[in-house]
């Protein structure tokens, strides 16, 4: 495989996974915020997310900006597993 396609791939998987996570930490906050107090996924997310706040905008930010980083912390290594497996 050639070192260009190697980057896409690399790319798709980083840009997929960011925006699933980043999605899903929408989704919750929304939820959080529509939802009563008892169904709350804001403690869920508290330990994953280093500054994440509840209804706070820098928490939110934080918690956003985290959510899309780990999408490229998973996928990077995901990419390499499956590359080595199945190429």
């Amino acid at each position: 495989m050639e070192q260009r396609s190697i980057k896409s791939s690399i790319l798709v998987w980083g840009w997929t996974l960011s925006l699933l996570l980043l999605l899903s930490y929408l989704l919750c906050v929304a939820f959080g915020l529509l939802a009563p107090e008892r169904f709350h996924m804001h403690e869920a997310w508290a330990p994953l997310l280093p500054w994440f706040e509840w209804l706070t905008l820098s928490g939110f930010l934080a918690g956003a900006a985290g959510s899309f980083l780990y999408g490229w912390y998973i996928a990077v290594p995901l990419h390499r597993f499956f590359q080595n497996r199945y190429a």
